[in-house]
């Protein structure tokens, strides 16, 4: 039974990794968010975009570090992985904006729970960039 569990992290290892640090990750832009929509005044779609930009940078890292355990050589290496990284992250951010401007402002919905739905889809969209991602920078 233990071997079984075992073999069954050992293959799914990266799933896991992504989806542990897909919470954090996630858990990051929903605090920041929460703080800056509910504490500051500010309007919120500045509030998703400072967000955004926290939980991309801790994404980053960690999906770099500990999920894809990507290795890069040269500065010219990390660069091109860090621009594709924020390249695509930009596109779910383009994603994630349409999703909250048409929950919040044209359906009226409640600011958090539009937040939460939208990051069900944003997800899903950044573990598809990040392991294309991360894996294109692993090839060489």
């Amino acid at each position: 039974m233990i071997k079984t569990i075992q073999n069954l992290i050992h293959k799914y290892w990266e799933q896991l990794m992504y989806l542990v640090f897909g919470v954090l990750t996630t858990a990051v832009n929903m605090v920041v968010f929460y703080l800056l929509d509910q504490y500051t005044g500010m309007y919120y779609l500045l509030s998703n975009t400072v967000a955004w930009f926290l939980s991309v940078l801790f994404a980053f890292f960690t999906n770099k570090t500990w999920v894809f355990q990507s290795k890069y050589t040269t500065f010219r290496d990390f660069s091109r992985e860090i621009a594709s990284f924020f390249f695509f992250r930009g596109i779910s951010y383009i994603m994630d904006t349409a999703i909250m401007f048409v929950g919040i402002s044209m359906l009226h919905g409640p600011n958090m729970v539009v937040k939460i739905i939208d990051q069900f889809v944003i997800i899903l969209a950044n573990y598809i960039f990040s392991k294309w991602i991360f894996n294109k920078s692993t090839e060489a």
